[in-house]
């Protein structure tokens, strides 16, 4: 079963990808775009916004609720990312199990823009406002049999940007195949199913930020080290962008032409634009290092001449008794002011047996 397993995954997910429709860029298409950020400083730092790991980190469930276990009972994480320009948002999570029910996480996670001045159309100040978006989430998980588990998030989204506000409601479901030793893990996630109930505009409805992924990791039975294959975007093909003001996508100035790539180049930087790659090595089970690559977020963010670590992230986990703290930094563009993220999970349940 875990052979023939191993070998459809892949088959399954690139008929997922060739079947779907061409389309470019999907960058300004969609409303609540925060929903499709990480809080999780370990998926950060691991270079995607979802992970496929079962380990009991409710962190990770936030983007795939089939990762729930009985395990994160009295489990609460709290999770703070510093962005750009002033920009912060954040999470606060907590975990409860009812037996034979289920096991429920609830999270609360927020966007904060930061504060803006407001003026007439003559330039003349007359105060400031603030925007602001948050998601208040429900998640169920449970394991159907060992090797097999589902789970749902459901969410309440609520939008606030100067004097427009919005609501809106969507749900993330996933599947998760385990092997018997938990080595090889396999999921396939479907994010931010829902609507606008409420447009910031009176008729005028805007689309979810809808995301089909797959991932999967293995880690290594002699050897303390884990690697992530993540798929994003599973619907479409072409995440292409051409920038005109990329010297690269300058016209010849003698035949008038733009340099094309060859049908090679072209399908190979498509499929490439799909996958974000992550490993992990733990020590003592206590410590962990973690690195990733976003070939997309590298291909989008590098400046001509000068690419840097545009596309790769970092990051260390580290767990003493009930605590966990994690960290990631992430490499968006060479030379600018990129995002950290941090988070601190507690154990209150061992907490409280301790005392």
């Amino acid at each position: 079963m875990t052979k023939r397993f191993t070998v459809y995954f892949p088959a399954i997910i690139l008929f997922l990808l060739f079947a779907s429709h061409s389309m470019a860029q999907i960058g300004g298409r969609y409303t609540y775009s925060f929903l499709s950020l990480t809080n999780s400083a370990r998926v950060a730092a691991l270079g995607g916004n979802s992970l496929v790991v079962k380990d009991n980190d409710i962190t990770l469930t936030q983007a795939n609720p089939s990762l729930i276990t009985p395990e994160m009972n009295n489990t609460l994480a709290l999770g703070y990312v510093h962005y750009f320009t002033g920009n912060n948002f954040g999470s606060v999570m907590y975990g409860h199990s009812f037996g034979k029910t289920g096991t429920f996480t609830g999270s609360l996670q927020f966007m904060d823009y930061g504060k803006f001045t407001e003026a007439d159309e003559t330039g003349q100040v007359t105060g400031e406002f603030s925007a602001s978006e948050f998601a208040l989430s429900i998640g169920w998980g449970r394991a159907l049999s060992p090797n097999f588990s589902i789970g749902a998030n459901g969410k309440l989204i609520y939008s606030s940007l100067y004097t427009y506000n919005s609501f809106g409601l969507a749900v993330d479901v996933a599947g998760s195949y385990f092997t018997k030793n938990e080595l090889f893990i396999a999921t396939l996630i479907a994010r931010n199913i829902g609507v606008q109930i409420v447009p910031y505009v009176p008729g005028s409805y805007e689309p979810l930020p809808f995301e089909l992924q797959a991932a999967i990791s293995q880690k290594f039975k002699h050897i303390p080290f884990r690697i992530q294959v993540l798929l994003t975007h599973l619907t479409q093909w072409n995440l292409s962008y051409t920038d005109p003001t990329n010297p690269e996508n300058q016209k010849d100035p003698y035949t008038g032409e733009v340099q094309q790539k060859s049908g090679f180049s072209e399908f190979a930087d498509n499929l490439m634009r799909h996958v974000v790659l992550g490993g992990e090595v733990t020590i003592a089970k206590v410590f962990a290092i973690r690195l990733g690559y976003n070939y997309e977020r590298r291909q989008e963010l590098k400046l001509s001449g000068k690419s840097g670590l545009s596309g790769f992230t970092y990051g260390f986990g580290l767990r003493v008794k009930m605590f966990s703290i994690n960290y990631a930094y992430a490499n968006y563009q060479a030379g600018g002011i990129n995002p950290n993220y941090i988070t601190l999970t507690a154990n209150l349940g061992a907490f409280s047996k301790k005392q």
